[in-house]
């Protein structure tokens, strides 16, 4: 006879994970040192675009790039 596994607690943390591979697309400020901070994370290219000259225009002296941010740490092979 097979035995059913109970996987329940895996799935919370599988999905966290998931979640965080969808927002690839990130706005970050340059710190000193050659350092980043994630300021925000986006699904798609162009909401982060959006939101980055929103930013810009909001806070002009700061200062923000886009970037793609593969989290490759965090994905299970």
């Amino acid at each position: 006879m097979a035995q059913e596994i109970n996987n329940s607690y895996l799935e919370p943390q599988s999905e966290k994970t998931y979640k965080k591979r969808l927002n690839s697309w990130a706005i970050a400020r340059l710190l000193p040192d050659m350092k980043r901070e994630i300021v925000a994370r986006f699904r798609s290219r162009s909401d982060a675009d959006g939101h980055l000259q929103l930013l810009l225009r909001v806070t002009p002296e700061a200062k923000l790039m886009l970037v793609f941010d593969c989290q490759q740490d965090e994905v299970v092979a």
